[in-house]
């Protein structure tokens, strides 16, 4: 299967890589790692929106672009297959002519549907990381892994596991990071270089307080949700993006089974990222349209706001809570 990499990449000599509009730090190590594989060709990177200022510890980062790349002869889709993530592309009929005219390339661990509707080839594998299914086909093709790419597959493993702590980690998820020291990377400068760029202002910290305040329990505690207006993002995510400044200390507050930041924006447009304890988050997202990991997972919805949305928690969670119950006798 890993082969129909290698034929994808017969006769390119420009290729352009995609991430979705929720750039993480997996979806920017994922296109800079193939920036940094394919010596062969001329690669550009490109989202639709700006890389948050808290994923600028990724060296190149400033290599991606907001300017979609016509030229290219080749397109590559890193840590998605859903249509719906991608709607700021699809949405723009030049962007879409070139994803419907030219051959497109999608990597993505996610266990979720491919539902794009655009001709092109995939290998779509569950994973801990995109980055990490991007070493194991970029090996299995005898592509370079330099060390800069291995850094940055590294790191790219790192951030979506949460520090190799996720329930997605397996041993071969640690074996795969040993090859990637084998190839140079250095878990400690990586770590350190991160560390100096995940600071926070005294301004951030008192915004992190504020959102504590702000979060709501339901069910009984199981249920940790907090709401983010648009307002909020727009002063405060090209600094740091408010979802990773608080979604993992909800998820540890006594009681809580599930956590949810609920962004809402001016268009309609919902967007919510989900950690859980129990191994329903996939599902939950899966309800909205979304998919993931069953600890780890979000969505985007639309024509809603967050007191549908909190609604539709309320009503849905605790039969799959119960279900987890019930499959644990």
């Amino acid at each position: 299967m890993y082969e129909k990499f290698s034929h994808f990449l017969n006769g390119k000599k420009h290729i352009c890589i995609i991430q979705a509009e929720n750039p993480d730090g997996d979806s920017l190590g994922s296109a800079i790692a193939l920036d940094y594989i394919l010596t062969n060709t001329e690669n550009t990177l490109y989202c639709p929106i700006d890389i948050p200022q808290y994923l600028h510890y990724f060296d190149d980062w400033s290599r991606v672009s907001i300017d979609f790349d016509y030229k290219a002869d080749g397109y590559i889709i890193v840590d998605t297959a859903a249509s719906i993530l991608l709607s700021k592309l699809l949405e723009d009929s030049a962007i879409r002519n070139c994803l419907y005219s030219k051959p497109v390339f999608v990597f993505d661990h996610h266990e979720s549907e491919d539902d794009l509707d655009f001709s092109h080839e995939a290998i779509i594998e569950s994973r801990p990381a995109c980055a990490d299914l991007i070493y194991h086909v970029a090996k299995a093709n005898n592509l370079t892994i330099s060390a800069e790419a291995a850094s940055v597959i590294y790191s790219a493993i790192s951030s979506d596991t949460l520090g190799l702590v996720s329930a997605s980690v397996t041993a071969e998820t640690m074996r795969t990071m040993a090859e990637l020291i084998d190839c140079g990377a250095n878990p400690a400068k990586l770590e350190e270089h991160r560390r100096d760029f995940m600071k926070k202002s005294p301004r951030i910290l008192d915004y992190k307080a504020d959102l504590i305040k702000r979060i709501e329990y339901s069910l009984d505690g199981q249920l940790a949700t907090v709401h983010i207006p648009f307002e909020d993002i727009q002063t405060y995510s090209q600094e740091y993006n408010p979802g990773v400044l608080i979604l993992e200390e909800m998820r540890m507050v006594e009681g809580v089974e599930i956590a949810v930041v609920i962004k809402t924006y001016p268009d309609g447009k919902v967007t919510g990222k989900i950690r859980a304890s129990a191994p329903i988050a996939e599902q939950v997202a899966g309800y909205f349209g979304g998919g993931g990991h069953p600890y780890a997972a979000g969505f985007r919805t639309y024509d809603t706001d967050y007191a549908e949305v909190l609604s539709d928690l309320v009503k849905i969670v605790p039969d799959l809570l119960a279900n987890v119950t019930e499959d644990s006798l």
